[in-house]
């Protein structure tokens, strides 16, 4: 408990004074104000036990007593078993309440810091709010070298957090209490800035965490954090107006921005009102609904055709919160015309500029109605709207062919897109559909119906293996009033089915779909049509001559999941799937849902590209025949600058 002074301090561990000021910050935005921080996420070891792990208690029996210092909402605490997957509930949560809220994620010295790296790094490439509070060595030195410290032979001050330094958009060790206050705002204002956000990491010495201090009360006092809205220039507003109105063939981007900026219904008023139709990144799947007519769904190398051939003639393109990864160009391939510009509205200038476009640094909603108002009276020519609608059927038709292929009652075993399809059949509207590595990503980018704002939560910008079950329990932990299907391979289940123990525990309820096809389906093949003849990518026994290509292990991933305390339904035929995601998604409880997938399916070609290259020089008929394609569509990037 803490001690109030007459001099307005406030005695407290380094833990304590944490702990204290998580609970008492907010963000607001549109006058409306929330929590910031949603939990506290940790395993506890010798480097936090004593130090976080008793700050996070007294506070939960303090509030349960009725005594002592009353926090504005206490902060409740979550137990891990994974600390990278801890990170990515973390994540999972933040981008499910568009970064307005977020949590904090506590762990022990070396291993369990270290682990950290993964989700801290795909924080940042994401641009997700996350605040990793990593235990470090003594500041004291008393007792060095301690468990779990590497010694450099360089300085005394190094440890293996400082590989965080890299993956965090902020970072700070804290060798003495007097320097908390200022780590802990950097902190904040980096975690609330939709421009800079991403992983902030405060190293915490083991000795300084239960080190004492007296603390000015005022750091303790509620502080709200104002989520800005950024408005874009008037004369630039006038600028782009003026490129759209000259435009013969102009197409929206939409990007992650949107989304967060909570500025579907700008974007669709927009485009309804210019006939400007819309291609959909990763993270801006959804900003529009998969029917809207103005809607080409996914584009890039996992997009639509239909997506993809209008790109491919564009002669402006608008990008509104993307950032243009590689998959969105196709790789600098996606965009044809020769003549082809770019406007770039983003709150970050390292996104605005790129291919030499227009940028508009601006809030995407604050940019869409100044647009949308600056073209007051412009449309496109009605045959450009009907032929994007028209595309957005025959695309749709291809999807379910795919749905419905009957390639299960044929072999026997279900594709993936026939799996995609049941639960679309069986998911409502506002449930969400979680994905993040392997060939998953791609079919639901190109394939899955989102009808619903957020429904749609596939992380593609580390396009991490393992995010999937953690992502999606921090998804539901976000949004419990909607459904959570998880699909995942066995590849990424293999990755990190831990955290299925913390949904048991904490009672988050999530449906897992697993599919089980023995091997690698992406990097499968990726590898065949790279000339590798899909090396090492099939869960197998070795044969006769030393290959892993003999009989399929025996390893029953049903089993491992139930033996976790997930519930478990197995199902074999497109029946049996749809009536086991029935029975799922109806029950209280976390299910997991096993089904054996081919393992070559395919999900439709929407024509684009990705570059990975190929080996130049090689004595496999495979791989020679590879490069020579690889240098066909190698000739087709472009550099747009």
């Amino acid at each position: 408990m803490s001690t109030e002074t007459p001099s307005g301090t406030v005695r407290l561990t380094v833990a304590q004074a944490v702990v204290r000021f998580l609970s008492s910050q907010f963000s607001e935005r549109d006058g409306i104000r929330r929590q910031f921080f949603g939990g506290v996420l940790g395993i506890f070891g010798h480097g936090n036990v004593a130090g976080v792990g008793q700050a996070l208690l007294e506070a939960e029996l303090e509030a349960d007593a009725g005594d002592g210092w009353k926090a504005p909402a206490q902060v409740p605490y979550t137990t891990g078993r994974n600390e990278q997957a801890m990170v990515h509930t973390a994540v999972g949560y933040a981008r499910q309440k568009d970064r307005l809220q977020a949590m904090a994620v506590t762990a022990s010295i070396g291993p369990g810091s270290t682990n950290m790296l993964t989700g801290a790094a795909l924080a940042t490439v994401n641009r997700i709010p996350v605040l990793l509070l990593a235990s470090d060595v003594f500041a004291t030195r008393a007792a060095s070298p301690v468990l779990q410290e590497l010694e450099a032979d360089t300085g005394y001050d190094v440890s293996v957090n400082d590989a965080f330094r890299p993956l965090s958009r902020f970072f700070d060790r804290v060798w003495r209490p007097e320097q908390l206050p200022a780590a802990l705002l950097g902190a904040m204002r980096v975690l609330t800035d939709p421009a800079q956000t991403g992983a902030a990491t405060l190293c915490l010495p083991q000795d300084v965490q239960a080190e004492a201090f007296d603390w000015p009360a005022e750091l303790f006092r509620e502080r709200t954090w104002r989520i800005a809205r950024p408005v874009p220039e008037k004369a630039l507003v006038q600028e782009v107006a003026d490129l759209v109105r000259s435009a013969k063939t102009p197409l929206v981007v939409a990007g992650g921005g949107v989304t967060y900026s909570e500025a579907d219904d700008a974007l669709r008023t927009f485009v309804e009102a210019t006939g400007i139709p819309v291609g959909q990144t990763q993270a801006g799947k959804g900003t529009l609904p998969y029917d809207h007519p103005l809607c080409l769904g996914a584009i890039g190398s996992t997009g639509t055709t239909a997506a993809n051939e209008i790109a491919a003639e564009a002669d402006l393109v608008i990008g509104v919160g993307t950032r243009y990864s590689d998959f969105t160009t196709a790789s600098r391939t996606a965009f044809q015309n020769p003549g082809v510009r770019f406007v770039n509205v983003n709150v970050a200038a390292l996104d605005a500029v790129k291919h030499a476009g227009l940028p508009v640094l601006a809030d995407a909603r604050e940019a869409l109605e100044a647009l949308t108002t600056a073209l007051a009276g412009f449309s496109t020519p009605d045959a450009y709207r009907e032929r994007a609608a028209r595309l957005n059927r025959e695309w749709d038709a291809v999807v379910e062919s795919y749905y419905r292929s009957g390639l299960g009652e044929r072999e026997g075993v279900l594709a993936q897109a026939e799996v995609l399809g049941a639960v679309d059949e069986v998911a409502d509207a506002r449930d969400v559909v979680v994905c993040a590595a392997g060939s998953l990503p791609g079919d639901l980018h190109c394939m899955w119906r989102t009808r619903e704002r957020k429904g749609y939560h596939v992380e593609y910008g580390y396009s991490c293996m393992g995010y999937e079950i953690p992502g999606g329990i921090g998804v539901r932990m976000a949004a419990p009033d909607r459904d959570v299907f998880i699909t995942v391979g066995d590849g990424s289940y293999l990755m990190m089915p831990t955290e299925l123990v913390t949904a048991v525990q904490e009672h988050v309820k999530v449906v897992v779909v697993l599919l089980q096809n023995h091997g690698f389906a992406s990097i499968g093949a990726l590898s065949e049509s790279r000339g590798s003849q899909r090396y090492g990518t099939r869960y197998r026994y070795r044969d006769e001559e030393g290959h892993l290509a003999g009989e399929k292990l025996p390893v029953d991933l049903a089993a491992n999941a139930e033996s976790l305390g997930v519930r478990v339904l197995r199902a074999h035929t497109r029946e049996e799937l749809v009536a086991a995601l029935r029975d799922a998604k109806a029950s209280p409880e976390s299910t997991l849902v096993h089904v054996e997938t081919d393992l070559h399916s395919e999900a439709p070609d929407g024509g684009a590209w990705w570059d990975v290259p190929v080996s130049q020089v090689s004595h496999l008929g495979s791989t020679q025949s590879a490069r020579v394609e690889y240098e066909r569509q190698k000739a087709r990037q472009r550099p747009l600058l």
